[in-house]
């Protein structure tokens, strides 16, 4: 056996074997492998158990096999063989809960310095949860979300602001002067859990927890505002509303259900695109172009895979290639996992 890398909510390497044509980790790695430990009631996972008929039959010869694994726990996986990767989906259940009962994730991310930041820490404040990317111009909205969490903050809100990237190091130069948290979310987390296809977006997280707006179009500042076509002031208005009246964005019975779930293709294209983006960390150039492309063709119009993938493929995600993808997009119907920026707000 040699080192195999798995992939759920952070990349783990271990001793594995995929010379028999299957992805093989030894069973006494489990745990370590993938959090999950084998049980008479299933597998587990910290409180969280599966009810798995015959657990042992996940393995062979002393080896798991992590399809198995995956298809046991009901998630969905890609596996490249010959770059010795696999990737495993998150909960369906726990992006369900978000998108129609409105129960916000419980979400650690690290930040730019490797610290982990748990959002549900902030409980007791309403949180203004905004994800973008340095592969998007929304990332000189950093110092407006600054500028709002100081307008805010005596209110009660706090502003947690997550980027889709794969190196902290790109994110850094963009965060000069900002001392709200600025979190990294390599795996894109936040785009499988609450369905994100694009940025900029936030999710509004009320003081228990609760979701009282999902993930929708939002704007920091106007700095693009001529080529967006989106105006900032009334959606940030909203956001002072909420938070200064209570006045709650959206009725419950709206908000649940408002974001439409993922395809099973868009599942499987965050998991080829992390397999791809890991590849890549590893120097395995083939690997990454071909599971950053077909995970691509899996989710063509979806921002969050498409355009972050393309500095990972060495075109512009700024430039003609961009450009490109725009057009095809707005031909498309410009399809989004998401609200439109101004579905709820008001005119000042």
């Amino acid at each position: 056996m040699s080192a195999v890398t798995v992939i759920l909510d952070d990349v783990i390497e271990v001793e594995g074997s995929t010379s028999t044509g299957r992805f093989l980790i030894p069973a006494s790695d489990l745990e370590a492998a993938t959090g999950w430990v084998r049980k008479p009631e299933g597998l587990c996972r910290g409180d969280v158990c599966v009810p798995v008929r015959d657990a042992g039959a996940l393995e062979v010869d002393g080896s798991i096999d992590l399809v198995g694994l995956a298809a046991a726990l009901g998630r969905r996986s890609v596996v490249d063989l010959d770059a010795r990767i696999a990737a495993i989906s998150l909960d369906a259940a726990v992006r369900h809960a978000a998108l129609d009962g409105l129960v916000a994730p419980e979400v650690t991310l690290p930040d730019l310095d490797g610290n982990p930041f748990a959002v549900s820490s902030l409980r007791g404040h309403k949180v203004l949860l905004v994800a973008f990317s340095s592969w998007c111009g929304c990332r000189y909205d950093l110092p407006g979300w600054q500028a709002l969490a100081e307008e805010l903050a005596d209110d009660g809100l706090r502003i947690v602001t997550v980027a889709l990237d794969d190196d902290p190091e790109v994110v850094r130069p963009f965060t000069e002067g900002i001392t709200i948290p600025v979190l990294i979310d390599r795996q894109h987390v936040l785009s499988e859990v609450f369905a994100v296809s694009n940025v900029p977006t936030a999710v509004w997280i009320d003081e228990e927890g609760r979701i009282a707006r999902p993930n929708g179009l939002v704007f920091g500042t106007d700095t693009f505002a001529e080529f967006t076509g989106v105006d900032s002031g009334p959606t940030l208005a909203a956001i002072r509303r909420w938070v200064r009246d209570g006045e709650v964005p959206m009725d419950p019975a709206q908000a649940a259900g408002a974001v439409a779930d993922l395809t099973d293709d868009e599942v499987d294209a965050r998991l080829y695109f992390r397999v791809g983006a890991e590849a890549r960390r590893q120097g395995n150039d083939a690997a990454a172009e071909r599971n950053l492309r077909r995970a691509g063709e899996l989710a063509p119009m979806d921002f969050s895979v498409r355009r972050a993938a393309m500095p990972l493929l060495g075109e512009d995600p700024f430039g003609q290639d961009f450009l490109d993808l725009f057009a095809e997009w707005q031909s498309e119907g410009a399809p989004y996992h998401g609200l439109p920026a101004t579905w709820d707000a008001q005119d000042t």
